[in-house]
């Protein structure tokens, strides 16, 4: 798995599919890595250019001092795209990645071609929120906040599932120092404004259990695109591409056939 140095840091990322095929950027969500879209990937459609990297704070991407900025996690994504000499690519973004998502299309719409803004919105929670989840972290550590974060990221039929002990292990070693920088991008973010003036295909994807990012919060945000439409998966929390991989890749592979990207 390369890294390359980018924005002042080494960065982990990984390029996979067919290179001469059309870019698809994936963007994991907070207290995960690039592994949370590894159950979608059997079953996208052939023939595409699958990038995912870890952010900055997560996994094997180097951890800097906290606090970070949605200007710096979005600039870190912008690094990537032009040293891997891609432009117009498919963004996906997840949660936090759906806000980086959202800040790399209003700042460089030449590399974006069309958007997924799954589990996200262009204004998550409020200052208050991610000052207490930050203090949390500092004062116990991930674990200490795992119990609280599970239910949210998990519709209840998944939950009860052997698969929570993967899920739970890559939340628990998530550095606290990248999560709590993390937190604090969120919590000085509001894209509403910005966002309300991309022009661009864009796809919705909420999940009818998320605790994180409701469907009403996501829709909202969607429509501030004129022409996007939202698929709610039901039964499915924050994280729909681990709980139901299969549907979340069609809702993917569909988006790829409408936008004409393959």
């Amino acid at each position: 798995m390369p890294f390359a140095d980018l924005n002042n840091i080494r960065v982990h990322y990984t390029d996979e599919g067919d290179p001469n095929g059309p870019p698809v950027l994936f963007l994991n969500s907070l207290g995960t890595t690039l592994g949370l879209w590894d159950p979608i990937l059997p079953h996208l459609t052939k023939g595409l250019r699958i990038i995912r990297y870890d952010m900055r704070g997560h996994g094997k991407t180097e951890v800097t001092p906290a606090p970070y900025s949605m200007g710096t996690l979005v600039k870190d994504a912008e690094a990537l795209l032009q040293h891997l000499n891609i432009a117009d690519a498919l963004v996906v973004g997840l949660s936090i990645g759906g806000m980086i998502a959202q800040g790399l299309a209003v700042k460089r719409l030449d590399l974006v071609r069309a958007l997924v803004l799954s589990n996200t919105a262009a204004k998550i929670g409020n200052p208050k929120l991610w000052q207490d989840r930050i203090a949390e972290v500092n004062a116990g550590g991930m674990a200490s906040i795992t119990d609280a974060t599970m239910p949210r990221w998990f519709g209840r039929d998944f939950l009860a599932s052997p698969e929570m002990a993967h899920w739970i292990a890559m939340f628990e070693s998530t550095p606290p120092e990248g999560y709590v920088g993390c937190c604090a991008a969120i919590a000085g973010t509001d894209f509403y404004t910005p966002t309300s003036g991309l022009r661009l295909s864009t796809l919705g994807i909420a999940g009818s259990e998320d605790g994180a990012t409701p469907p009403d919060l996501v829709r909202e945000t969607v429509e501030l695109i004129p022409g996007a439409r939202i698929a709610l998966m039901n039964r499915a929390g924050h994280l729909p591409c681990a709980e139901q991989p299969e549907a979340y890749a069609k809702l993917l592979n569909d988006f790829v056939t409408e936008t004409a990207h393959v």
